[in-house]
C-alpha cells in the first residue's frame, strides 16, 4: 500500500506543479480508497495472442478501400477468407491496427495496457476511475476506420480537457464537427482555439465516473508523434535509448506514454501481427511450418482457418470468446479520515492487491 501525506506533497514537484493530488487539510472528512485488483494472471501465449490478434484483423478489416468493401456488399459481409483477396497491404496499415489494438487492451482491463494510461491520465488530473476508450477513427490515407459509436459511452457533460483555462468543452455535441474538420480543413475554423487539433485524436481516453475525457494521439513510429491543441496524450512503443517513463513532453504539449516491449504489450502485438500477416499470405489458411514454426502461431491460425467461411465481424467477436479475460477491477471504498491512525495527515491512498490464490 502507498499513501501519501502531506508533508511529501509539499515536497514533490511532479504534485505542486500538475495538481495529482489535494493538499488541504482533509481529517474529519470522508477519502476515497480506491484498490485496484488483478482478477486474472496474465494468461498463456495463446490466449495472449488471441485477444491481439481480434482487434488486428478489424484494422486490416478497416483498411480496406470503400470501393472494395461496397463490391462485398459491405464490411458486415466482408467473409474472412475474402480478406486475402480484397487486401491490399500499404505503409500505414500497422499503424491503424496499433490503433485498435491499445483500444481493445484498454477497454479488456489489459493490466500492461491501462497501468501504463493511468499513469497518463494522472498527468492530466484525471483519477483513473471506470477508465474507457473511445475509437475515433475516420477516413485516413484513402482507408475507411470504424467511428465508434459514443452514446452510450458519452454524456450531455462530458467533456475534454484541453489543458488550458476556462470551462472545457462538451465533447458529445463536438464529435460529428471533428469528423468533417477532418475533411475540410475550412471547418478547423469553427472549433475553439483550444481544441483546433483534436481532430487528429486516434483515442479519446476518460473515466466514465468524471466524463472527463482527453484526446489521445496512438503512433507505433514514434517519430510521427506531434503535439495539437487539444490533444493531450500520446501512446507510443517503448525505444532503445529513449526514457520508458511516463512523462510530460513540454515541447510537443503531450504526456508521452510509452508502451513496454520485452515480455510485454508490444512484444505480443508484433508477434501476433506477423501471425497476421502469414495467415492472410497463405490465402486464410495455416502458414507452412517454415514460415511460423512456433505451434502457438499456428494455433491461432487453425482457429481462424475453422472460421474462414464466416463474415470477419464475427470471427473478431468469436475470438474476444478465446482471449484473455478482464485482468483488472477497481474498488472504492469510503473511509473517514479520523478512522486512520498515526500522525500522518493521508489524502490519498492507493492500494494494489495481488490476484486472489486459492
Amino acid at each position: 500500500m502507498e499513501v501519501i501525506s502531506q508533508s511529501e506533497q509539499k515536497r514533490s514537484p511532479s504534485v505542486q506543479k500538475y495538481g495529482m493530488f489535494p493538499s488541504s487539510n482533509l481529517l474529519g472528512a470522508i477519502m476515497k480508497v480506491r484498490r485496484e485488483k488483478q482478477l486474472n494472471a496474465v494468461a498463456d501465449d495463446v490466449l495472449a495472442l488471441t485477444a491481439v490478434v481480434g482487434p488486428i484483423l478489424s484494422g486490416v478489416l478497416n483498411a480496406l478501400k470503400a470501393d472494395v468493401v461496397a463490391e462485398a456488399g459491405g464490411a458486415s459481409d466482408v467473409k474472412l477468407k475474402m480478406l486475402p483477396r480484397l487486401y491490399r497491404p500499404g505503409d500505414g496499415d500497422v499503424g491503424i491496427c496499433f490503433e485498435y489494438a491499445v483500444h481493445e487492451a484498454m477497454n479488456n482491463g489489459d493490466a500492461r495496457v491501462t497501468e501504463r494510461i493511468h499513469d497518463a491520465m494522472r498527468f492530466c488530473r484525471i483519477r483513473p476511475n471506470e477508465t474507457k476508450s473511445i475509437l475515433f477513427g475516420i477516413e485516413k490515407s484513402g482507408a475507411v476506420q470504424l467511428i465508434a459509436t459514443a452514446k452510450n459511452i458519452l454524456t450531455d457533460e462530458s467533456r475534454t480537457l484541453a489543458g488550458k483555462v476556462g470551462q472545457p468543452p462538451k465533447l458529445l455535441r463536438r464529435l460529428n464537427m471533428l469528423a468533417a474538420a477532418f475533411r475540410r480543413p475550412t471547418t478547423r475554423l469553427a472549433l475553439p482555439s483550444s481544441i483546433r487539433g483534436l481532430w487528429k485524436a486516434d483515442l479519446f481516453v476518460g473515466s466514465l465516473d468524471s466524463q472527463q475525457w482527453v484526446g489521445t494521439s496512438v503512433k507505433i513510429n514514434p517519430a510521427q508523434l506531434e503535439g495539437a491543441a487539444g490533444l493531450r496524450i500520446g501512446i507510443v512503443p517503448t525505444r532503445q535509448g529513449v526514457s520508458d517513463k511516463v512523462r510530460l513532453d513540454e515541447h510537443r504539449g503531450l504526456v508521452i506514454c510509452p508502451l513496454h516491449h520485452d515480455a510485454d504489450f508490444m512484444q505480443i502485438f508484433y508477434e501476433a501481427w506477423r501471425v497476421v500477416q502469414a495467415f492472410m499470405n497463405a490465402d486464410a489458411k495455416i502458414p507452412k511450418e517454415s514460415i511460423l514454426p512456433r505451434p502457438v502461431d499456428r494455433e491461432i491460425c487453425r482457429i481462424l482457418e475453422e472460421r474462414r467461411e464466416f463474415p470477419v465481424v464475427e470471427v473478431v467477436e468469436a475470438m474476444k470468446v478465446f482471449g484473455q479475460p478482464e485482468l483488472m477491477a477497481t474498488d472504492v471504498e469510503d473511509v473517514r479520515l479520523e478512522d486512520v491512525k498515526g500522525d500522518t495527515e493521508t489524502s490519498v491512498v492507493v492500494a494494489p492487491v495481488s490476484r486472489a490464490t486459492r
